[in-house]
């Protein structure tokens, strides 16, 4: 079982930037596909950005295509949302996901293991 922490959250302005990190551990991290999903206040979790075990094969909403990258790094068990142009909209608790079946993509199901959320606020 893996355990993930978020970190990097913060209040920026608009068109600022921000990265968010997720540490994992207790777990061969390289076998997990990675995603980010998002939380705003009153709407459902949704799908920002997943990538697959290897590193080399990437998924976005098409909401921040462009503006957002996720990378990782297995040597170091970390995975990484690099967040440009960052809009009011964007405000949203983010959250870092798991899939032992190396599924990339945006079905939240699909996800074994969530960590606990890092705020990201936008102001305008």
């Amino acid at each position: 079982q893996v355990q993930l922490v978020e970190s990097g959250g913060g209040l920026v302005q608009a068109g600022d930037s921000l990265r968010l990190s997720c540490a994992a551990s207790g777990g061969t991290f390289g076998i997990y596909a990675m995603g980010w999903f998002r939380q705003a206040p009153g709407k459902e979790r949704e799908f920002v950005a997943a990538i697959n075990r290897s590193g080399g094969s990437t998924g976005y909403a098409d909401s921040v295509k462009g503006r957002f990258t996720i990378s990782r790094d297995n040597a170091k068990n970390t995975v990484t949302l690099q967040m440009n142009s960052l809009k009011p909209e964007d405000t949203a608790v983010y959250y870092c996901a798991a899939s032992r079946l190396g599924y990339y993509g945006g079905t939240i199901r699909a996800y074994d293991y969530w960590g606990q959320g890092a705020q990201v606020t936008v102001s305008s």
